[in-house]
């Protein structure tokens, strides 16, 4: 399954079911089979996601010095950041636009 989220600012943005279930999480939302970001809730879902990219990098780094990876071990890590890093731009667009995000599966 995947999420498609869709902006009529921003080009559609497509993300496998658990990226996509965990970035709706993240930002206070019900994961489903849709659902809506309004302009309104732009402001506050930015500000969750970055903070749980803060509150990720913060783990890492304190997991870092307590056990140690090799460069290939950390560069097959997908971090938080790279994957909302995308979906946080729709939402700046959306917002300067406008435009609501919407989300279907």
């Amino acid at each position: 399954m995947l999420y498609k989220f869709k902006s009529r600012a921003a080009a559609d943005l497509i993300m496998l079911e658990p990226q996509g279930r965990q970035i709706v999480t993240l930002m206070g939302k019900t994961p489903g089979a849709s659902g809506i970001v309004t302009v309104a809730q732009i402001p506050d879902a930015i500000a969750a996601l970055e903070a749980a990219v803060a509150a990720e990098e913060a783990r890492q780094a304190e997991a870092a010095d307590d056990q140690e990876l090799t460069e290939q071990q950390r560069a097959e890590l997908v971090s938080l950041r790279q994957r909302v890093t995308p979906f946080i731009k729709m939402l700046r667009v959306s917002a300067a636009e406008k435009a609501d995000v919407v989300w279907g599966v």
